[in-house]
């Protein structure tokens, strides 16, 4: 399959790839050794910088978080050659500092989620990895996120701790409440595999949330419903069009290679001379270069 190889990708919902500014839209299917990624991709070019947009939950909201291909979404960045992605995801506030239409930019992540452990890491089946994780955000492209909201002129808050729950319910009032004492800072159901693969597809990640509102735990504030989460979303949505203008520009400038290149170089427990061919061959666009020659 012959693609157009793009640097920078965005994954989001529909107003991301509707924004006036984008040019030249097209549409590609990108196939996978682990099915179809949430939707095809939106390609198109901010400024002259070409970008390659996916709807996380597909066109239309078809997907719940539990059910989302979040393999199949990284493997096809990388099969499209993209160094960067920019994640933007609706959060729910779990502290008072930060108010709906507020951006975060968190630098960890916290994993409360429990069906997804097939779609957490691209090893298994004969190649054994453990990747490092302990700085899941690339601190590059937050400040580059951190810069670009700066200009858009959006409050924005640098660094906190996404908390990765399960959904699609959300939390109860007691959840909510310990997770304010865990010090925990934003909550939603996405990014935390997005994150994981990424890395191990030695692609730089980084997260641009978009408070919605306060969890169910404030008590001046009524229980979240979903009328509440899209209504303030759609508040946010210009301002995160803005942000990611100048972001995509911002990154295509940058001199500095892709500090996650060989994440996984020393991440990979199985000789190459004992994966499994299948497995190796699904695995290629990641792992091929460490083979053996």
């Amino acid at each position: 399959m012959n693609m157009e190889k793009i640097q920078i990708g965005i994954i989001g919902g529909s107003g991301l790839y509707q924004m006036p500014e984008l040019e030249n839209v097209r549409e590609q299917k990108v196939e996978t050794p682990f099915g179809d990624p949430s939707d095809a991709f939106i390609i198109g070019e901010l400024d002259g910088v070409t970008v390659a947009f996916l709807p996380r939950h597909g066109r239309g909201h078809k997907f719940l978080p539990t059910e989302l291909p979040f393999r199949a979404n990284i493997y096809a960045m990388k099969l499209l050659g993209v160094e960067y992605i920019l994640s933007v995801s609706a959060v729910g506030s779990l502290q008072e500092k930060y108010a709906p239409t507020d951006f975060v930019v968190p630098d960890q992540f916290f994993d409360r989620t429990r069906a997804r452990a097939h779609e957490s890491t691209f090893f298994g089946r004969g190649i054994v990895g453990h990747v490092t994780f302990a700085h899941p955000v690339c601190n590059e492209l937050g400040d580059i996120l951190e810069a670009s909201c700066k200009g858009a002129g959006v409050k924005t808050h640098r660094g906190g701790t996404y908390i990765c729950m399960e959904g699609p319910a959300f939390s109860t009032k007691a959840e909510s409440n310990v997770y304010r004492q865990w010090g925990m800072d934003v909550i939603g159901m996405t990014n935390l595999q997005e994150a994981k693969l990424a890395r191990e597809a030695e692609i730089a990640y980084a997260t641009l949330a978009l408070v919605t509102d306060y969890d169910c735990w404030y008590e001046e504030h009524d229980a979240v419903t979903a009328e509440m989460v899209i209504e303030t979303l759609g508040k946010n949505v210009r301002n995160a069009q803005l942000v990611l203008k100048d972001a995509v520009k911002r990154v295509a400038k940058k001199t500095t290679p892709n500090q996650y290149r060989h994440a996984i170089k020393n991440a990979i427990f199985t000789p190459p001379d004992s994966w499994p061919a299948e497995t190796a061959r699904d695995l290629a666009a990641i792992i091929g270069k460490y083979g053996t020659k």
